[in-house]
């Protein structure tokens, strides 16, 4: 068998929160700088799935804002936090998806941009370590080095013992898929912010877990 563990991005991948970030990155936008509302739909595409430092230091630095770059960052976090509550909740399909690959006997954890702060603010809503044991890690892990830098998902192999050629990615953002291909994995884009351009250099892009073909792709791949 290739492929010996699958390494999940997670927000937009493992769990509905992908959009609250794009939320709360829209809510500085307007509240920091002179963008419209057209304007920042076009910015906002180029912050989904880098880290909280990444965008709000792109913002600081491309718009010029009187806020620093930790009091962005804070205020970010906060308003994401606030909505966490009443919209976060598992990807559909994730769950039947991993009860799969656990029966195929193949290692798993979670490899994001998020820090250990947002990371544990999560657990309080969604258990994801009855799924991942210990084996979910941050950006914190890897010294901040977020994607598209591929330090995380080496470390997530490392951590799994696991050779990244023999790693399988998901992810649902460019910054993500280009980490994973960087690290030397296969790459499944899945396509939950609707924009299949913006993952289309993932190996394959799915719409559903339901589309993953575990026992075609662990015998032909």
């Amino acid at each position: 068998m290739r492929f010996q563990a699958i390494i999940f991005d997670m927000d937009g991948t493992i769990i509905t929160s992908e959009n609250i970030w794009e939320e709360s990155s829209k809510v500085i936008l307007r509240k920091h700088t002179s963008l419209s509302e057209e304007e920042c739909r076009v910015v906002l595409p180029l912050l989904k799935g880098a880290s909280l430092l990444v965008t709000c230091t792109y913002i600081k630095t491309t718009f010029n804002t009187k806020a620093t770059v930790e009091e962005l960052m804070h205020e970010k976090k906060e308003h994401a936090f606030k909505l966490f509550h009443n919209q976060i909740r598992l990807i559909e399909g994730f769950d039947k998806f991993h009860e799969r690959l656990t029966q195929q006997n193949l290692k798993s954890a979670i490899a994001t941009n998020a820090s250990l702060i947002e990371l544990n603010k999560i657990l309080e809503y969604i258990p994801l370590d009855t799924f991942f044991d210990k084996h979910m890690y941050t950006v914190d892990d890897v010294f901040k080095k977020a994607k598209p830098k591929p330090d995380i998902y080496l470390h997530a192999a490392q951590q799994l013992n696991v050779h990244p050629k023999h790693c399988i990615a998901i992810e649902d953002s460019a910054h993500g898929v280009t980490a994973a291909k960087a690290a030397g994995m296969y790459c499944i884009g899945i396509n939950t912010g609707k924009d299949r351009s913006a993952i289309s250099h993932a190996d394959e892009i799915i719409e559903h877990y339901d589309e993953i073909d575990l026992n075609k792709l662990l015998k032909t791949m």
